[in-house]
């Protein structure tokens, strides 16, 4: 009893003491060009997106998790179609991972970037056959405006490349 007491408390100690210490002001690691740009999109973003049956309402979700080492990206929050990315420095590379409503989690790799463009590529390590499995492939991402990207995505769907549908999303404010 006396053991299970010592434990507890220890736990407790130990716990509160990692909640205290979280809160101070640690000083980030500078991540990639590429990945400080992803960070300017934290906030929420609408527009309407075709993905081959008519125009959708999208509204995608941006914030930082992981001390900042870590920028999640929400997709039909609280659907049954929510979708997850998750963007993040690999080698001092950009890289990412989408969590899809497909089932599988495909991860890209930074393909090139200039001023205004960030796009992404097929991770071949990721584990997914392009040839048998559904999935989405590459992405780009274009920085229009402070308050305006457009995302553009590519997916193969049973083997085969299916057309890419731009989608202009603009920052809710």
């Amino acid at each position: 009893m006396k053991t299970k007491i010592t434990a507890a408390l220890t736990t407790l100690l130990l716990a509160s003491t990692l909640y205290l210490s979280g809160g101070a002001a640690e000083k980030q690691k500078q991540g990639s060009p590429e990945f400080e740009r992803m960070k300017t999109l934290v906030g929420s973003w609408t527009g309407k997106t075709d993905m081959g049956q008519g125009p959708v309402d999208l509204t995608l979700q941006y914030r930082m998790v992981a001390g900042g080492s870590v920028l999640e990206e929400r997709c039909f929050a609280g659907t049954s179609n929510e979708m997850v990315t998750m963007y993040y420095d690999k080698g001092g590379k950009l890289a990412m991972t989408h969590y899809c409503v497909m089932g599988n989690r495909p991860a890209m790799v930074l393909k090139s970037s200039d001023a205004k463009t960030i796009s992404f590529d097929f991770d071949p390590t990721c584990g997914i056959d392009p040839a048998k499995e559904s999935h989405m492939h590459a992405l780009t991402i274009a920085f229009d405006d402070a308050d305006t990207i457009t995302t553009s995505c590519k997916a193969i769907i049973d083997g085969k490349e299916m057309p890419e549908h731009p989608t202009k999303l603009k920052r809710l404010k």
